[in-house]
């Protein structure tokens, strides 16, 4: 299938974008250990938004992939997971800052080294909200796709090093217009003290129609309550 779209994010960069509703949003990893930090909100009405707490608990997980739903604050799908090479995006662990860069990889400015300076998630992210009307305060949990995080009998977080595969990729189809917004800087947990350098491909590709049998519809009883008040808003929408 050929795709509509397509853009290649590097080490550190960032980018956010409108995505109409029903079509594909294809992520490939273009060497091994990628991670890339993902917002996303509706397009129509900035004020509702990927509600992490529940997307997990309406589909008993604390990860995301195949099958699975990104719901909103308003009890809608903004978009599915039709495909995933991996079996496991994060969703706990959120995004870097100024600091915990600084502490991990060493102190870089702009001013002294323009754009090989080692940028931060949530600056990142920040920058791109403020180029659509939103602020820092429109910061939320982010997915980390291509990493994993397991929980030990503890309760101790651990990175997966070897998780992320070059060539792993994860396909979401979107069921609502939304805006989309990206980092790729690292998982907080990544115990790696170089600045991962791993891009991320991002495709936009046309999707078919949902119908009554569709996984991520039927793969939890939530999941298909959600789908439908994402189909009435989007019919009353068209009208």
């Amino acid at each position: 299938m050929n795709s509509i779209w397509s853009k290649k994010i590097p080490s550190g960069g960032k980018w956010s974008g409108t995505i109409g509703r029903g079509k594909l949003l294809r992520f490939t990893a273009l060497n091994e250990g990628a991670n890339i930090s993902m917002l996303l909100y509706n397009a129509r009405d900035l004020l509702e938004r990927y509600n992490m707490p529940d997307t997990l608990k309406a589909q008993h997980t604390s990860y995301l992939t195949k099958g699975n739903v990104l719901m909103s604050d308003n009890g809608r799908v903004l978009a599915s997971i039709v495909s995933d090479s991996l079996g496991w995006h994060d969703t706990f662990c959120g995004y870097t800052t100024r600091s915990t860069t600084d502490a991990k990889y060493g102190a870089t400015n702009y001013q002294e080294m323009k754009n090989e300076w080692l940028r931060s998630g949530q600056e990142n992210l920040a920058m791109e909200l403020f180029r659509n009307g939103l602020g820092i305060r429109d910061l939320g949990p982010v997915v980390n796709l291509f990493s994993k995080v397991d929980c030990d009998e503890n309760g101790d977080l651990h990175f997966i090093t070897d998780h992320c595969v070059s060539g792993a990729t994860i396909t979401m189809r979107t069921e609502m217009d939304i805006l989309l917004v990206l980092s790729n800087t690292p998982n907080p947990l990544d115990p790696r003290t170089s600045y991962p350098s791993v891009p991320v491909k991002i495709e936009v590709l046309p999707a078919s129609p949902v119908d009554s049998l569709d996984n991520c519809v039927n793969n939890w009883p939530e999941n298909r309550r959600a789908f439908e008040n994402t189909w009435e808003y989007n019919v009353l929408l068209e009208k």
